[in-house]
């Protein structure tokens, strides 16, 4: 006998917590019926008679349509189940009341770095930004020395870490295309987890240093160095001394704040079947207690909301928001048609394998990372946050791009949920969060929490352990991935190349 989740009362399908076999009987809801078929964990079975051209229904919204006629007990993926998926739509602003939300944690808090702005990051570090590929080893090669001679063994460990965040971009690059990779730039130099950043520019490259600085406010540029190589003697001892000044300037000591100073981003990726039942809604309760208590949550992967967009439209605080996320899903759509591509070109295989159809179902269990909070803000791909509340911001779903956004738009920790698992870190701490145990029992070296717990003991414990666990990792402990040396940006490349 083997358990699935019924997540709707109005669902025509239920997903495997477990594999089954044909003729197993599988539970639900108090209910049972027989699988027809040999069926993986994550994947779904039919759990009422579905004629062919009907939808399928999952979170209680239709996931796409039959393509073939279901029986109950049957499988149900890509052999009889498209999407529905097809273009830009119209839609209307039709205000609602808004959802309830979890009571903020009071006693809740964390040990942050307060900066002079009044924002407070979780680590404090030294950032080192190249303009340009073509200095992406000497940016790197002056992290390692400096971290040997300033933060390594036997040294004060006046600042957590100095760390080189590469790319190729910067140079033949035109237009809008050079305006992203440089407001990415900048908006990192300014983030808080950095006590000090050392900009490293080549000297003839497009994105000038001069020019990146511009982007940057003049309060902050007390904590910026600069260096061209071209103009060096020796570019990796004058990279070491200007990052030896910053170490100097960025002492601080870390203070009790609450969790109205904290900025929340939560991500997706290498996401199966539970992704969207166990791992993201566990996360949409933390969302949910951050924005209740005057927090930041950063929300992003516009495709992936395609198909759950309404969602998010019905909790627009006003109609100026409730237009700017219109505005960002249809461009986006519009982006994919303009490339010949189809806006449902997504899941990926991983996810397909992990019992994840279309798009639409992908785009539901998404978007629970949010939880029920109201949407405050709509920003643009490489803006800053500016408000607090739950902010959805432009960037694709491609984890390494997405994840660079959330940072650049100042999220000081990411909250990032798999069902398949991945190794990759970002700027900031990213705790990876595991969908199911057994990925979590399989992969410790990758994952930091796992949220395949609420299947035994529900969802307040679970998620009280993830706030306590993700206020520590906020205070200073440190992620898999910041264990494994796991520190990568990636630039969304949207123009020509010269």
């Amino acid at each position: 006998m083997a358990k699935a989740l019924l997540v709707h009362p109005d669902d025509s399908v239920v997903t495997l917590v477990e594999p089954v076999l044909a003729g197993d009987a599988v539970t639900f809801d108090g209910r049972s019926t027989s699988a027809l078929t040999d069926t993986p964990s994550g994947h779904k079975i039919a759990i009422m008679p579905i004629v062919a051209g009907a939808p399928v229904v999952k979170f209680g919204f239709p996931i796409g349509t039959a393509t073939a006629a279901i029986a109950v007990g049957a499988h149900v993926h890509s052999h009889n189940l498209a999407t529905a998926l097809d273009g830009t739509l119209a839609y209307r602003f039709t205000p609602k009341a808004p959802a309830p939300t979890r009571e903020p944690e009071e006693t809740a808090t964390f040990e942050g770095y307060v900066r002079a702005d009044g924002r407070v990051g979780t680590r404090n570090e030294i950032w080192i930004l190249p303009t340009v590929g073509c200095v992406a080893r000497t940016a790197t090669r002056i992290a390692a020395q400096a971290n040997a001679a300033l933060v390594g063994d036997g040294a004060d460990g006046i600042v957590d870490g100095v760390h080189a965040f590469t790319h190729p971009f910067g140079c033949s690059q035109l237009g809008d295309d050079l305006d992203g990779t440089r407001s990415i730039l900048a908006a990192l130099a300014c983030h808080p987890n950095a006590g000090g950043v050392l900009i490293v520019g080549l000297g003839c490259e497009s994105n000038q240093i001069d020019a990146l600085l511009r982007e940057i406010p003049e309060a902050r540029r007390p904590a910026i160095r600069t260096l061209v190589t071209q103009l060096a003697g020796n570019e990796i001892d004058e990279g070491l001394a200007k990052v030896a000044e910053l170490v100097a300037l960025a002492r601080s000591q870390r203070s009790t704040v609450a969790l109205d100073r904290l900025v929340l981003g939560v991500k997706c990726g290498g996401s199966d079947g539970l992704s969207g039942l166990t791992a993201n809604p566990l996360v949409g309760r933390i969302s949910e207690r951050v924005v209740a208590a005057g927090g930041s949550v950063l929300l992003t992967e516009i495709p992936e909301m395609f198909g759950a967009e309404r969602l998010l439209m019905d909790r627009a605080v006003d109609e100026s928001v409730f237009d700017g996320i219109v505005t960002m899903v249809n461009d986006f759509k519009r982006y994919f048609l303009d490339h010949g591509e189809p806006v449902s070109e997504n899941p990926s295989p991983g996810n397909v394998a992990g019992g994840i159809t279309t798009l639409e179902e992908k785009s539901l269990g998404a978007v629970q990372k949010a939880g029920r909070a109201p949407v405050s803000h709509v920003i643009p791909y490489g803006a800053r946050v500016g408000g607090r509340g739950l902010t959805v911001l432009e960037a694709p779903g491609n984890d390494a791009v997405s994840c660079t956004a959330l940072a650049a738009a100042g999220a000081t920790a990411i909250l990032f949920t798999t069902g398949r698992g991945t190794p990759l870190g970002f700027p900031v701490p990213t705790l990876k969060i595991a969908s199911n145990s057994a990925l979590a029992t399989r992969k410790p070296g990758w994952i930091d929490f796992d949220a395949g717990e609420v299947l035994d003991h529900g969802f307040d414990p679970v998620a009280q352990a993830l706030a306590m666990h993700v206020c520590a990792i906020a205070s200073g402990a440190a992620t898999a991935a910041e264990r494994n040396g796991e520190r990568e940006i990636a630039i969304w490349k949207r123009g020509v190349t010269l």
